[in-house]
């Protein structure tokens, strides 16, 4: 690929020219949990290295994310008359201080039913420099919203329902000019359909949809990236693993199952896609991106069954490549170092008692957040390493956003900027 062609390719996936040191939407500007800046801490506690720590109102578990001198964060209220309305919200911050600048109500609604691991608030914000786009579920329709960087609505649209006993978490993801929502669910009558569809991000106009013929829920954000020379949008889900055109919807290939039901996201590297998983049963495995049509049989490069704790495979917590290596972290806390060619395990080591962010791969180390708020740093090499455990003093089930030397946690009741060298 010449110099010309790989900075068109950069300026069409990366929303709306999106600097490497922004964290745009879920995982960060790649989609994969990867940053290449250096400069960020080790070493941190409750008090020291935190820049700053700002509360939060209500509850949620979706990332922070950053553009420029803004963070934004979404958050639901849950105190009061559970059968009355209450509010999801967007709040802005300013980054320097952690000040709130705005806060907005996207919608009032009543309180759905969830998994106790699962918030109202689960779903990762994204943002192309000039609107922030935010999903919630207004029981039972799904709602996608956009608003400009003053806080002002500029469309909300509800592209159908959505019913899983598990509540909803659905981040949007952005491409070119479109928003790409996966809408997987329980939904067994033709009536109500499981799918995914891209909106305008101007307008909210529907731009595409792709039915989901299974019909089963799952919470996985799609990857999407340049593979085997064409530009492809994967993503577990649904008892499958599918590729589409981003462009279209058109489907490319698909892999029967591994499993029922998913949570992670994809990632790509070494030439291979990469999934963790999953419900009832974990897996591991590696897909050569080059198939047509249905490619079980012929497209796995590697697959490690029935992994579980042993194997390190995980259910929530995404996958993170590193070199030549892939490192994962099981719900309960076993985290593992493996070959991204062959899936050879280089080590399964036991973290915090319960995982439910995903990894960050950043400055030669992987940070790993467990439920506790505990952030484990370790090397990323093929031998395991502990750098350091660090607490914040409150749980955490996000996933943590990095930007210019910095790293922002969510925690139960704040949300925290980690700096080396502040007071």
């Amino acid at each position: 690929m010449s110099r010309l062609l790989a900075i068109c390719f950069l300026f069409i996936v990366a929303p709306l020219f999106a600097a490497d040191d922004d964290w745009p939407m879920w995982r960060g500007p790649r989609g994969d949990g990867t940053v290449t800046e250096k400069g960020f801490p080790t070493r941190w506690t409750a008090t020291e290295n935190v820049r700053w720590k700002s509360p939060l109102p209500g509850r949620g578990h979706s990332s922070p994310i950053i553009w420029g001198d803004r963070v934004f964060i979404t958050s639901a209220i849950e105190e009061g008359d559970a059968k009355e309305p209450k509010d999801r919200l967007l709040i802005c911050l300013d980054r320097k201080e952690g000040k709130v600048l705005w806060e907005r109500v996207v919608l009032k609604s009543p309180l759905e039913s969830l998994h106790k691991l699962n918030s109202r608030a689960s779903s990762t914000p994204a943002t192309d420099g000039e609107r922030v786009y935010v999903t919630f579920l207004d029981n039972p329709k799904v709602v996608v919203a956009a608003f400009d960087f003053q806080g002002k609505e500029l469309w909300k649209k509800s592209p159908g329902e959505f019913q899983s006993t598990h509540g909803f978490c659905s981040p949007p993801m952005l491409y070119k000019d479109l928003v790409i929502v996966n809408c997987d669910q329980d939904a067994f009558k033709k009536s109500k359909p499981a799918y995914i569809v891209a909106l305008d991000r101007k307008t909210g106009e529907e731009k595409w949809r792709i039915d989901r013929t299974h019909r089963i829920r799952s919470y996985c954000p799609p990857l999407i990236v340049e593979a085997a020379g064409k530009m492809q949008m994967v993503l577990t889900g649904a008892e499958t693993v599918a590729s589409y055109d981003p462009d279209t919807g058109k489907q490319i290939w698909e892999i029967t199952g591994p499993t029922e039901q998913f949570v992670a996201s994809m990632i790509y590297t070494k030439g291979l896609f990469h999934l963790t998983a999953g419900f009832p049963t974990y897996h591991v495995m590696g897909i050569k991106p080059d198939g047509t049509g249905n490619v079980t049989d012929s497209h796995v490069a590697w697959h490690i069954k029935n992994g579980g704790t042993k194997a390190g495979a995980g259910y929530v917590p995404s996958p993170v490549p590193q070199g030549d290596n892939i490192f994962l972290v099981h719900d309960e806390g076993h985290a593992t170092c493996r070959d991204a060619a062959t899936g050879k395990l280089h080590w399964n080591e036991r973290l915090g008692k319960h995982h439910s962010a995903s990894p960050i791969a950043a400055d030669g180390r992987i940070y790993l957040v467990d439920d506790d708020g505990n952030t484990f740093v370790v090397k990323a090499q093929e031998k395991y390493e502990l750098l350091e455990k660090n607490p914040i003093g409150e749980s955490s089930y996000a996933s943590p956003a990095f930007s210019k030397g910095e790293i922002f946690i969510r925690g139960s009741k704040h949300l925290y900027c980690i700096g080396s060298g502040a007071k």
